[in-house]
């Protein structure tokens, strides 16, 4: 696939990178996904005029920022303030932790709760998904949860985790897609 580099300033004067690779299995639309902050990998038709590739490209620009946006309003007292619902909403209010927040050293995992010692009711959850959908999102969070009743992921887990987060199979199905489009696995506790 044959591959071109544009460079854009962002409304927020932030540059960005987008590098195109042209793709003869592509018809009409354009696949895109982010490679870090500041640069996007972008698969479009072959056939695609220039004009219109830079367009569609200009649209992704304000797409990227809304999501940094959005997640850069994620914070810390948001993700409380979240648990606290899913807690109430799903557990009836039954579960308890210490503290949860965003964390930027998971490569892989998208969550994980401390059982014992002296983080005893920790909760971490990874920022690379503060721009998932929110169900995903949730999703995690009640994983996480559902950790302060079975430490590891048995049959009973996945019984009260499925029977509590109605989405759960769909979030699951999110990250699996998402983690092959990615050429990765993420680990939601398989």
């Amino acid at each position: 696939m044959p591959e071109k580099t544009y460079t854009l300033t962002g409304q927020n004067g932030q540059k960005y990178t987008f590098v195109v690779r042209r793709d003869k299995r592509l018809k009409k639309s354009l696949r895109w996904k982010m490679l870090d902050d500041n640069a996007v990998e972008v698969r479009a038709p072959q056939r695609l005029p220039k004009g219109v590739l830079e367009t569609q490209i200009a649209l992704i620009l304000l797409d990227v920022e809304k999501r940094q946006r959005r997640a850069k309003g994620r914070t810390d007292d948001d993700l409380q303030k979240r648990a606290k619902y899913i807690n109430k909403k799903y557990f009836r209010g039954k579960m308890e932790w210490t503290a949860i927040r965003w964390v930027g050293n998971m490569k892989v995992r998208l969550g994980s709760f401390t059982s014992g010692g002296v983080t005893d009711g920790h909760i971490r959850i990874s920022d690379k998904i503060k721009d998932w959908p929110q169900f995903v999102i949730d999703y995690v969070i009640a994983h996480e949860l559902v950790h302060r009743l079975h430490p590891n992921h048995s049959k009973e887990f996945w019984a009260t985790l499925t029977a509590a987060y109605p989405k759960t199979e769909r979030a699951r199905g999110f990250i699996q897609g998402l983690g092959f489009a990615e050429g990765r696995a993420y680990d939601d506790g398989d």
